[in-house]
């Protein structure tokens, strides 16, 4: 698995974007959630890339000055009441975590956060110890994670260790009481 095949694993996740309309008011243009009805100024997202929905599909752009979008193939000024989403962002640890473990726990551990309702967009806390181990030959610890998707709370703990083998073993908790446990093992890389 490559960069780009873990970048369509995360464009698949359930409530990864903001989305709302857009109102032009006082020379500015204002965003407003769908889902939680605030209200923020678009000039924050200057230069990032959001989508708009055109022509009953979404497109990716880039937000410019003025309420230019900067598609693909065309240039896209915002109107009042065009609905757009923008990507949310991961916690920082969390975004560091997933970078750090191999291809094959990724994939277990995003896919079975799935398989549960969740969505890696849910997380609220994360703390990564693997972080803290820099280039360490042996690694060993437990990661934290809580997500939350509005119905449910979901707990996770990462317990790794790196040195001969790779071992990786989540254990997903949800406050129903629900419990799932997956483990990968792995030959060593280095040699």
């Amino acid at each position: 698995m490559n960069r780009h095949q873990r970048l369509k694993l995360f464009e698949h996740q359930m409530r990864a974007f903001n989305e709302g309309t857009v109102e032009y008011i006082n020379g500015q243009w204002v965003f407003f959630d769908r889902e939680t009805e605030e209200a923020s100024i678009l000039d924050d997202l200057l230069h990032r890339e959001i989508e708009v929905f055109r022509y009953n599909r979404w497109k990716k752009g880039i937000l410019f000055e003025d309420g230019k979008i900067g598609l693909k193939d065309e240039i896209h000024y915002l109107k009042d009441q065009d609905l757009i989403r923008i990507r949310k962002n991961l916690i920082f640890a969390l975004d560091q975590l997933l970078n750090e473990i191999n291809d094959e726990a990724f994939i277990q551990f995003v896919t079975s956060l799935n398989s549960l309702q969740f969505s890696i967009y849910d997380c609220i806390y994360c703390y990564n110890h693997l972080d803290f181990l820099g280039d360490l030959a042996r690694k060993s610890g437990v990661n934290f994670m809580v997500f939350d998707n509005q119905d449910q709370i979901c707990a996770v703990q990462h317990h790794f260790f790196y040195y001969e083998k790779m071992n990786d073993r989540f254990e997903f908790t949800l406050n129903t009481g629900k419990r799932m446990v997956i483990e990968k093992y792995l030959p060593d890389t280095k040699g």
